[in-house]
């Protein structure tokens, strides 16, 4: 009988075995045709870029006298004659940080302006060294207050600037408290709203601040924000007028006033950048400290 021979094939079955194991090793990858090219790496994801309108809207609390000028009157030339005759002045914010006041005094500055607060949730880190500091090397000071007319109302604005930094003392060397009333850094420029409702608004903040201190406040503005906003009203003129308009010269003043108490006339002056002229010498500055 003849005699089986298995020896060719169990090393097939054992082939066979493992290409069974290797097939269920893999990962579960469909095949690729003739004709797709390799995978290539896969590139790190960059960041998405911020909305255009989140980068463009600063936050809240950061505004400042004159921020909104450039971009809505533009700027060009500066003013003539000496600051003997129109007194030198600035206007300071948070921004700013602490500031070389005994630069500026050596410079001819005489007199500045503090951001005290904004709105009712907002008051300046640095007011202490920038109002302070500035009466020390014995500039007349004042502070100002950042309106929000779509936060809260013009009273209670007024209250909030005179509880932090804004009110006034008859010592000849503080300036009544100014309202900073111009193009809303964080929205609609007329703050949402009408022309008569802004008129109301800012009534209020002044009534409101002449109750708490005796003095009118100083409004800051621009004419164009003025005419565009209160529908260029003329019945505030019992308040002095600090126009903003970066020229030659102050130019077309808002309805009511016949010629305007102080200029800001430049973002870009030496140590600090915003600049300011009062309309007349040093003893006029002191006659307003005065009241």
């Amino acid at each position: 009988m003849p005699v089986h021979r298995p020896g060719p094939i169990r090393p097939r079955r054992l082939f066979l075995a493992g290409l069974l194991l290797t097939a269920f090793s893999l990962p579960n990858l469909a095949p690729a045709s003739a004709t797709e090219a390799p995978l290539a790496p896969v590139a790190p994801v960059a960041p998405v870029a911020p909305d255009a309108t989140s980068t463009a809207t600063p936050a809240r609390g950061s505004a400042h006298m004159g921020m909104g000028v450039v971009a809505h009157d533009g700027q060009g030339g500066l003013p003539s004659g000496t600051r003997a005759a129109q007194a030198e002045g600035v206007d300071v914010a948070s921004y700013q940080g602490n500031v070389s006041w005994s630069t500026l005094w050596s410079s001819g500055v005489r007199w500045a302006y503090t951001k005290a607060s904004e709105g009712t949730y907002y008051t300046n880190p640095y007011f202490s060294q920038q109002y302070s500091g500035s009466y020390n090397v014995g500039m007349i000071r004042g502070a100002y207050h950042f309106a929000t007319p779509d936060t809260t109302s013009g009273a209670t604005q007024a209250d909030y600037f005179v509880d932090h930094g804004g009110g006034w003392s008859r010592d000849g060397k503080t300036l009544p408290g100014a309202l900073d009333i111009e193009w809303n850094p964080y929205g609609d420029a007329c703050f949402g709203k009408s022309q008569s409702g802004m008129v109301t608004w800012i009534r209020d903040f002044l009534n409101q601040y002449k109750a708490r201190t005796g003095r009118n406040a100083v409004i800051y503005t621009a004419t164009s924000w003025w005419t565009q906003c209160t529908g260029n009203y003329g019945g505030f003129s019992a308040s002095p007028l600090w126009i903003a308009r970066y020229a030659s010269s102050a130019g077309t003043l808002p309805a009511g006033w016949s010629t305007y108490t102080m200029w800001q006339y430049t973002s870009t002056g030496p140590t600090v950048g915003d600049h300011d002229r009062f309309n007349g010498a040093l003893d006029r500055v002191q006659a307003l400290a005065n009241g």
